[in-house]
């Protein structure tokens, strides 16, 4: 089982930009999707952005492209989300994920696409 710690979540304000990671360990994620997931409170934990094994694909829910970039880097078995323009809605716990199935060139939206979750970290959007 992998293990998934996110950093660099804070108070930044509106149209600013942050940019978090996920470092991994346990096992290697260079064969496996990784993803972003987001959660405000009393919302459900909605699909933000994801990146196939190899980089090749990325996906982004439609409130954040243009905005939101999605990166790997295997090397370091680390996940990235730069996040620029920031806006109040953009305020949440940012969670990253780890696919369960290696070597998966799908698209991805849902959580069930995801079997390994971090702990979260917290961005806050003020105006």
């Amino acid at each position: 089982q992998v293990q998934l710690v996110e950093s660099g979540g804070g108070l930044v304000q509106a149209g600013g930009s942050l940019r978090l990671s996920c470092a991994a360990s346990g096992r290697t994620i260079s064969s496996y999707g990784m993803g972003w997931f987001r959660q405000a409170p009393g919302k459900e934990r909605e699909f933000v952005a994801a990146i196939v094994w190899s980089g090749v694909y990325q996906y982004y829910t439609d409130s954040v492209k243009g905005r939101f970039a999605i990166s790997r880097d295997n090397a370091k078995n680390t996940v990235y989300l730069q996040m620029s323009s920031l806006k109040l809605e953009d305020s949440a716990v940012y969670y990253c994920a780890a696919d369960w199935r290696p070597y998966y060139l799908g698209s991805y939206s849902r959580t069930q696409d995801f079997g390994s979750w971090g702990q979260g970290t917290q961005v806050t959007v003020s105006s």
